[in-house]
């Protein structure tokens, strides 16, 4: 597979060729980006903690508008500007979010997009996350961190977004053994709403119970499996291919990607490659971050060439 993806490279260096048409995104300033890159974004990545947009921050009605035709919104647990966690993922499992969830439901109904991207707790098996079932030395954190509250938190997240009558949600919530819902909910069927269950290739802490697999809540609570690859000095594509691979049957997205500190015009063609490539991937979507950070493509003259030849050619 390396040399397959030696020579797609080295062919996309001399002639970029388009091949799936993923839609492609950014995360931050999406006029910026469109003139550093020329890339016309689909969707524009915006984080949100909890309860934001329904009773802190803009209303869903004043954010939703703003990210684009095909939105991607990222749920935490966290509430801005301290990145505390108000909620653990047994806590969400057992409805003690549904206020929020509900109320996130009824604002993508009316949102009106015909796609609409949501990422809930995304890089789970990431110890920097509270949502991550272990600490950064490879310790537990105990049974309302754990990969089973994380599952079943997914799937109850997954659900209440999607929507459908009380009767329906309370069957499916009872299988999982989870309690049900007073009331209907909007439907937002696939695949207009798209649920991105986004871990990474592998966990960190590198430990057997932090594997992505640990953390998946099965094929029915799941509409597109997603990776975050970030470019420090090296990235591990084999780990990503192997990722791609366990999901048949899914869509595949890069809710992020970017580079820290480093100007890699090859990490941009080893993307554009692997797109090229693999063609359920449906999503491209930039960590650009803050003009004048780390993650800032501006300073990165090489894989900023890189970018507008190779992936902005690649999306639809």
């Amino acid at each position: 597979m390396r040399g397959v993806f030696a020579a797609a490279v080295a062919a996309l260096v001399l002639a970029p060729v388009a091949a799936a048409r993923p839609m492609l995104g950014v995360a931050g300033d999406g006029a910026r980006f469109t003139s550093l890159t020329g890339q016309r974004s689909s969707t524009s990545h915006m984080y949100l903690g909890w309860g934001q947009g329904r009773t802190w921050g803009s209303s869903f009605d004043r954010i939703f508008p703003k990210l684009g035709t095909a939105p991607l919104v990222t749920i935490t647990t966290f509430r801005w500007p301290s990145k505390r966690s108000v909620l653990t993922p047994l806590q969400i499992a057992r409805g003690a979010g549904d206020a929020y969830l509900i109320a996130f439901n009824a604002a993508i109904f009316r949102a009106g997009r015909q796609v609409f991207y949501v990422r809930p707790l995304g890089e789970m098996t990431g110890w920097w996350n509270p949502w991550c079932a272990y600490t950064r030395d490879g310790r537990t954190k105990g049974a309302a961190y754990s990969t089973a509250a994380f599952r079943k938190a997914f799937a109850r997240m997954y659900l209440l977004l999607h929507g459908g009558t009380a009767a329906e949600l309370n069957a499916r919530l009872a299988r999982l053994g989870l309690p049900g819902v007073n009331s209907d909910l909007a439907v937002n069927p696939f695949p207009t709403l798209r649920v991105i269950w986004g871990a990474q290739a592998h966990g960190d802490p590198q430990v057997p119970g932090n594997a992505p697999a640990r953390y998946y809540p099965g094929d029915a609570y799941v509409d597109v499996v997603g990776d975050d690859p970030y470019d420090l000095g090296s990235v591990d594509w084999p780990a990503i291919e192997r990722f791609y691979n366990a999901h048949p049957r899914k869509g595949f997205a890069f809710p992020e990607w970017g580079m820290q500190g480093l100007d890699d015009a090859g990490f941009v063609a080893h993307m554009a490659a692997f797109v090229k490539i693999h063609r359920r991937v449906e999503l491209l979507s930039f960590f650009n971050g803050k003009a004048g950070g780390a993650y800032d493509l501006a300073s990165k003259p090489r894989a900023r060439a890189a970018y507008r030849r190779l992936i902005v050619p690649l999306g639809l």
